[in-house]
């Protein structure tokens, strides 16, 4: 049993989907040159009002509904005032007081343990400016900002110190990013800064109560990041503990190819951002008819698409594996209204579909395959048209080419030989080629038929029928 227990909490900002910012009519596109999707109002320059983005506060419902949490009636826009040379006005628009949702929660599975983690809420804020920096060592004199980025719409979703390791808190972020990515709010790139997560980690001695005191770790924009840098922040604290030195109440960034924590600053209070509704920003009312509207529009979650496809035939695995990407269960389930073999159907989608896509690094939706085209494949081996092998050489073709699956077999003469008297010609000319086999057969040795079954095949170029050439054969050796 270890010494201390971890604790842990994040907070995760994603980056909402509007083709505006929060309070201004800017633009929102990645990539952009510095400094060009900006205006007075997201500059912070004097004299100009804000107004508040309707996408956004429905987008923040929508997360908050996907996410289990009661929805807040009344609710203000605050400035949460601090200096930082990325933030143009010298403060944040943010629901401080009161937040779109509040307790809510997602489960997550760990090694076989179902654990749930509170979402204590949601809350909508503008983003900040980014830094640009150049070389080792930050400074004014190079370092540049850019401005874009700032007042884009984010929700910023804080747990319940609820996390108990690193593996718990990089299950829920995939968890939470899988299910943001179904409500289309987001698309939650860690790599473009679109979902970020801030970790906040304490030890306790195991089995207590008592919280133990905390650090902040920023920075880390991947799953892999998240993970080492918890894990590091654990090691780093309990190394101090046993020395019985204390940790200090800091903002520590994580350095990816270093692979450690560093002290940026110390930690904020809550009071220390003198927080106060927003003069400029008047207070909004979410009506429930409005919550109710935005809840019938909700599409069907992970989870009761993983319960539904299982109650379709398919084994947990499978459920779960499809239902990871949206693009790839309404491939599947686009795909099932054509074939109803649900096993079937996902062994194809699970095997050559998904090696196909790595091999290519490509997204479902940029695959030339299309579903029914899909469903025609597999109705044709089905009907024994064409041979299980025959179709993955098929298949190939068809996600590469987008051409239906009658198409390539009836250009390149691929339908299966069934016909009797075409296979009795080649098996025939098979068992005079190969003597000592069929004398093997005939003295006992019956796993022999095998080779004589893949001369045949190799012969027809694999278009022979394997059951026909089965029967066939073992009626003219017995």
């Amino acid at each position: 049993m270890k010494q201390f227990e971890p604790v842990i909490g994040l907070e995760v900002h994603v980056e909402l989907l509007t083709k505006t910012k929060l309070f201004c009519r800017c633009g929102t596109t990645f990539g952009k040159e510095p400094n060009v999707q900006v205006c007075p109002i997201c500059l912070g320059l004097p004299g100009h009002r804000p107004s508040l983005n309707r996408s956004a506060v429905e987008y923040a419902i929508k997360a908050s509904l996907a996410l289990n949490c009661e929805i807040t009636e009344y609710t203000t826009f605050d400035r949460k005032n601090y200096f930082y040379c990325d933030l143009p006005k010298g403060y944040q628009i943010s629901q401080f007081f009161y937040p779109t949702g509040t307790n809510g929660y997602v489960d997550i599975n760990v090694h076989g343990e179902e654990r749930r983690i509170r979402v204590r809420q949601i809350h909508i804020e503008e983003d900040t400016g980014k830094l640009l920096h150049q070389g080792e060592i930050v400074d004014s004199a190079d370092s540049e900002v850019d401005f874009n980025r700032a007042g884009i719409p984010l929700i910023e979703i804080v747990t319940q110190p609820d996390v108990r390791s690193a593996e718990e808190a990089r299950a829920f972020l995939q968890k939470l990013r899988t299910i943001l990515l179904y409500t289309e709010i987001s698309d939650c790139k860690m790599e473009e800064g679109s979902m970020r997560c801030d970790a906040n980690v304490s030890l306790r001695p195991a089995g207590t109560e008592p919280l133990g005191q905390k650090t902040e770790v920023k920075n880390m924009n991947s799953f892999r990041s998240v993970q080492r840098g918890i894990e590091y922040e654990i090691d780093r604290q309990e190394a101090l503990l046993q020395k019985g030195l204390q940790v200090a109440p800091e903002t520590r960034h994580w350095d990816e190819n270093k692979g450690i924590t560093k002290a940026m600053r110390s930690k904020f209070l809550a009071s220390d951002y003198r927080c106060f509704p927003d003069p400029n920003v008047i207070p909004l009312f979410i009506d429930k008819s409005w919550v109710s509207h935005i809840q019938k529009e909700l599409p069907e979650l992970p989870e009761s698409r993983f319960a539904r496809l299982v109650g379709l035939g398919l084994p947990a695995y499978d459920a779960e594996l499809i239902t990871s990407s949206k693009e790839l269960a309404d491939f599947y389930d686009s795909a099932y209204e054509h074939y109803k073999d649900a096993k079937a159907l996902s062994n194809w989608i699970m095997g050559d579909f998904m090696r196909l896509l790595k091999a290519g690094n490509l997204g479902v939706n940029e695959s030339k395959l299309t579903p029914d085209n899909l469903a025609g494949l597999l109705s044709l081996v089905d009907k024994g048209t064409i041979s299980g092998k025959i179709g993955k050489e098929v298949f190939e073709e068809m996600f590469t080419s987008g051409k239906k699956a009658q198409e390539i077999v009836s250009e390149k003469g691929l339908e299966q030989i069934s016909d009797s008297g075409e296979l009795e010609k080649v098996i025939d000319s098979i068992i005079a080629a190969h003597p000592g086999p069929v004398e093997d057969f005939r003295n006992g040795k019956t796993q022999t038929i095998g080779f004589l079954v893949g001369q045949v095949m190799k012969e027809t170029r694999g278009k022979a029928n394997p059951q026909a050439v089965n029967q066939i054969l073992t009626e003219k050796l017995q």
